[in-house]
């Protein structure tokens, strides 16, 4: 019995599987049938569609194809104007966005140190040349220049005291110059007297102690004459002596003077001026400050005087020339266009006067376009040029149409060159076969 339960137990559990699985096959056998509608739906629908008349293609209107041969023709006309424009006009044109309005800004900065006293101009002002720009303290400057005046008064009155000396030495020249006279005078004498009583004393008619009185009296005049005749020299010689401490005192005064000079000079650089005419710009000075010789303060830029720096590829070069028209647009003012020239051209790239110039023959080498300084003068007018400020960045286009012809004329030139070092070559190499047979 249990058997048979355990066998009719199985035919019941297997039972509601397979109505599980009766149910999935009717649900799928709907689903397909859905599919099968859908696709004879879509089939009548393309049945539907194929037996609709086909539109006509656009290309087959006339006007379509007139409007198409239009534009092409248009294309066609535009692209040969600019071709032949590119020719004739835009290879010529060199332009670069590499380009810096400059100026030759002047640097401010004091001669003598001291404490800035005074500052007279403010930021961004507009200065004229000569115009006063900074006091220094000038107390101390003054005092130098007191002491060396009072030095050069030392100089005169050591000439004037000397010059006295020297009047007193020439009354002391003629002093010894009579002294002189009255002792040649008595040597005279004395000779004359010894001359006359020597025969005298020879006969017996005068006595010889008497001609020895008149001989030692003739040595003595003689003693006295040489006496005078060295206390002369030296009163002379003392003059000559006298005048050299007078140009001593001229050349101490002549000193003191260009000390003066230079004492004026930097009392007078105490009072910084404007050198050239600009704005002020960078200004770091303040009253009180102490200032050395050479210590930066100010700037001034002449607004008035601005150019353009542009940095122009060494391949755009070969055809530009000093003078040529240029055309400039300053990224502060869009849309307006300023003309300038070529001022001048840098000597070399900018890499060669850069702190730290390249050094190519050592490592790998990569070649790289180099660029060349072009100096541009600007051509604008006053309401322009009060907008143009240093540093602002430009597009530069040099026309270079009226060198268009060099580059033929240099090639012929330097093709004749050639042609003349070759000839030069091979008469030099019949000369030599010439002498050696």
């Amino acid at each position: 019995m249990a058997d048979h339960d355990q066998h009719d137990s199985a035919p019941r559990d297997r039972a509601p599987d397979q109505r599980d699985g009766e149910q999935h096959d009717a649900a799928d056998r709907r689903e397909s049938d859905d599919a099968r509608h859908d696709d004879s739906d879509s089939d009548g629908d393309a049945k539907d569609d194929d037996k609709k008349p086909a539109k006509p293609s656009p290309l087959k209107n006339p006007r379509v194809r007139i409007v198409l041969l239009l534009v092409l023709a248009l294309i066609v006309i535009g692209g040969v104007l600019w071709f032949l424009r590119y020719q004739s006009v835009g290879k010529y044109m060199q332009s670069t966005d590499d380009a810096y309005i400059q100026a030759d800004a002047v640097t401010v900065s004091p001669k003598v140190s001291g404490y800035v006293d005074q500052v007279l101009v403010a930021d961004n002002q507009q200065v004229k040349a000569g115009q006063p720009l900074i006091q220094i303290d000038p107390r101390d400057y003054r005092a130098q220049t007191a002491q060396v005046e009072a030095q050069i008064d030392v100089s005169r009155a050591n000439a004037a005291g000397v010059r006295a000396q020297i009047g007193e030495q020439q009354a002391a020249v003629a002093r010894a110059q009579s002294d002189l006279s009255a002792a040649e005078t008595d040597a005279a004498y004395a000779r004359s007297e010894v001359a006359r009583y020597t025969p005298l004393a020879a006969t017996g008619a005068e006595s010889r102690e008497k001609l020895s009185q008149l001989q030692n009296q003739a040595r003595q005049s003689a003693a006295q004459v040489a006496s005078a005749r060295a206390a002369l020299l030296s009163a002379q010689r003392k003059i000559g002596t006298l005048n050299t401490q007078v140009k001593q005192a001229l050349a101490q005064g002549e000193a003191s003077r260009a000390q003066l000079d230079a004492a004026n000079v930097n009392l007078g650089s105490t009072l910084i001026r404007a050198s050239v005419d600009g704005r002020i710009g960078d200004k770091t000075v303040r009253v009180g400050q102490y200032v050395q010789s050479g210590t930066r303060m100010m700037s001034i830029v002449p607004v008035q005087q601005l150019y353009i720096e542009a940095n122009f590829k060494e391949t755009q070069l070969g055809l530009m020339r000093i003078g040529q028209p240029v055309t400039l647009e300053v990224d502060a003012l869009p849309g307006v266009e300023i003309h300038g020239r070529v001022q001048s051209l840098s000597p070399g790239t900018g890499a060669q006067f850069s702190l730290l110039p390249p050094q190519n023959a050592t490592g790998n080498f990569t070649k790289i376009v180099q660029r060349v300084p072009v100096r541009i003068a600007i051509d604008a007018g006053p309401a322009t040029r009060q907008l143009l400020l240093p540093g602002m960045s430009v597009d530069v286009t040099v026309d270079t149409r009226s060198a268009k012809g060099d580059k033929e004329r240099i090639r012929k030139e330097q093709e004749q060159h050639n042609d003349r070092r070759e000839q030069a070559q091979e008469q030099r190499q019949q000369g030599q076969g010439a002498g050696n047979p």
